[in-house]
């Protein structure tokens, strides 16, 4: 441990949201998620033995203390296993560390696809690495969350929620490459603020069929592959490819769908990019709503309340596009609105949304806040 650990400090961990480029990531391909001002704060005392014992004040004040020696027996499940795993996480890199108390509290929606437990574990992450007197890059600090999530929770998780949150900028999104790791501030367009609104429909990320998506994507890749050699993610693969090789009948029904829903959603994602940096702020929301209509049917992750919600949204004045954020199953959607009216939409989307559906909708305005920070 260096000399200059602190004793005590307090990190701040964003939560994100995704503007476009979803379940595109852990294809190697482009995702323009950023940090939103909602997330969890994590205030961190080094203790003098190896003791990491922790409290969530979210959960009652539910705790949980292990032995950090002895951090894989007795393996728990909840929240319990994201701490535990970030910390053996982080062992794993073969950094040192001592003994902590953690004091956890956050304000975002739980299973509401906004990254919660991401930024549990990007914060985590940051708060032992300070901790024990190491500085860590942004990009290792993602490495060392996502690694928590794929090997010790089982999530098998692409990059972009760890990154977002470690990485964020004010008033940017990020477009990050999942292969190479590239991370390119865009700015957000002038008059435009981004609207959540949580569908009250819960999802659970290891609960849900997302590791089925992403086994159907291999099995895309493989079939591919047959005919195309240089392929290794779907992000290789070009609408004409993939054409060529469901014309060949190299991919069933199910499976070509899901592919065809990566590729196109890989090229939405620079359009909106492009669109962005020109300032064309209709073409940015008519590909957010291309992507929730692909994630709707292509990828059938969306269900009846996101897809009521962003009917509504589309329907009130001053929206631009609206989508699901996040991989799917329930949760949020997204809309990019018009600023001067953005107070105005929130109002009016949640009462009528509940009145159709019988949920209990959460709605706020965010904006792109900076990533995962120590605070105090």
């Amino acid at each position: 441990m260096a000399a200059d650990a602190p004793q005590t400090l307090t990190i701040w961990s964003p939560g994100r949201i995704n503007l476009i480029g979803e379940h595109t990531d852990y294809n190697d391909g482009w995702v323009l998620p950023m940090a939103i001002d909602r997330g969890n704060t994590i205030t961190a005392r080094r203790r003098p033995d190896t003791l990491l014992a922790t409290t969530v004040s979210r959960f009652g004040g539910e705790t949980d203390s292990v032995d950090l020696a002895r951090l894989r027996e007795d393996w728990p499940s909840g929240w319990r296993m994201y701490v535990r795993g970030v910390a053996q996480a982080v062992l794993d890199t073969g950094v040192e560390l001592r003994g902590a108390d953690l004091s956890v509290d956050g304000d975002l929606p739980l299973s509401g696809g906004l990254s919660s437990s991401s930024s549990l574990t990007v914060g985590v992450a940051l708060a032992l690495m300070e901790l024990a007197g190491h500085r860590a890059a942004k990009t290792d600090l993602a490495l060392m969350a996502q690694q928590a999530e794929r090997k010790y929770v089982g999530v098998n998780c692409g990059i972009m929620d760890q990154l977002a949150i470690a990485a964020g900028q004010p008033g940017h999104a990020l477009l990050i490459d999942c292969r190479s790791l590239e991370i390119e501030p865009v700015p957000l367009p002038a008059g435009c603020a981004v609207i959540v609104i949580d569908s009250g429909v819960p999802r659970t990320l290891a609960g849900s069929a997302y590791n089925q998506r992403r086994a159907e994507c291999e099995q895309a890749v493989a079939a591919i592959q047959t005919i195309a050699p240089q392929v290794t993610a779907l992000r290789d693969v070009s609408p004409d490819l993939l054409g060529q090789a469901i014309g060949q009948g190299l991919l069933d029904a199910t499976v070509a769908r899901r592919a065809r829903h990566v590729v196109h959603e890989n090229e939405r994602t620079l359009a909106a990019v492009a669109a962005m940096r020109r300032g064309d702020v209709a073409e940015l929301g008519r590909l957010m709503n291309e992507s929730h209509f692909s994630l709707r049917d292509d990828y059938e992750v969306s269900g009846p309340e996101l897809d009521t919600l962003t009917a509504m949204l589309r329907e009130l004045p001053g929206v631009h596009g609206a989508r699901l954020t996040g991989a799917g199953f329930g949760g949020c959607c997204i809309a990019l609105v018009e600023s001067a009216r953005a107070d105005e939409i929130a109002a009016a989307i949640g009462p009528r949304y509940d009145a159709a559906t019988g949920r209990t909708s959460l709605v706020f305005s965010t904006q792109a806040a900076p990533g995962a920070h120590v605070a105090g």
